[in-house]
């Protein structure tokens, strides 16, 4: 069995992944049935960061693994979203109190229902209310697609959430079920309107914009973890 580890840092999209391999550039890593684990300091943290790949089942599946491998007292992810014009901005830190699979389609009872199945609701009572400068908190949402203009009033209006991914609700769902205190950070890369998104068909642009991304979502990193209650204060 693996040492128990008390902070656990998981990564989803491959390009976010690797910047932070270029940002942090580990001495030594490992290896996990998903993607390359290893140690590092964050602050005055020691935390252990995971690569699961993209995709809600992927990243389930890790943060399922890492759980059961390490018995984290708090599970991270980090990463990129997409936002919808009109309600965030490039470069914001998105802040998950929920999270909610958009996805879901119900075609047999209630839709609803299906909905409420898979949203999360974080426990953030551990942070003061004042948060850093361009970080704020929101519902997040996930598919296994980008944000497509025709979803933009779904995720407006019907969950009232400014932002997008593949992977968060999933990860909370998951921890959530493990009893497992979980945080999401998710910076704004990109946004899409009605007509259009600036990034379909230009992956480039994502990438460029990830690499600073994960360095400011890292820098940030050691503000939350220095709030996050010791075992002491949680007995």
């Amino acid at each position: 069995m693996n040492t128990p580890h008390p902070i656990i840092v998981l990564i989803s999209a491959n390009t976010e992944w690797r910047s932070v391999l270029n940002l942090l550039r580990p001495e030594e890593t490992g290896a996990t049935p998903f993607g390359g684990i290893f140690s590092a300091q964050s602050g005055q943290h020691n935390l252990l960061f995971a690569h699961s790949g993209w995709g809600k089942t992927a990243t389930a599946a890790a943060c399922q693994h890492l759980i059961d491998s390490y018995h984290p007292r708090l599970i991270i992810n980090l990463g990129t979203c997409g936002g919808l014009e009109g309600h965030t901005q490039v470069g914001e830190v998105l802040l998950a109190e929920e999270t909610a699979m958009y996805d879901v389609v119900e075609s047999m009872s209630g839709y609803a229902p299906a909905l409420e199945r898979y949203r999360t609701r974080a426990d953030l009572s551990w942070l003061p209310d004042a948060l850093p400068q361009g970080v704020c908190k929101a519902c997040i949402v996930s598919a296994d697609q980008d944000i497509q203009t025709q979803n933009y009033d779904l995720i407006a209006n019907i969950f009232q959430a400014p932002g997008a991914d593949w992977e968060s609700a999933a990860f909370a769902w998951t921890a959530a079920k493990n009893k497992t205190r979980w945080l999401i950070l998710r910076g704004v890369s990109d946004l899409v309107s009605k007509e259009k998104s600036e990034a379909y068909h230009n992956v480039q642009l994502w990438r460029e914009r990830t690499g600073q991304i994960m360095a400011d979502l890292l820098t940030l990193l050691p503000w939350f973890l220095d709030r996050f209650p010791n075992e002491k204060e949680t007995a």
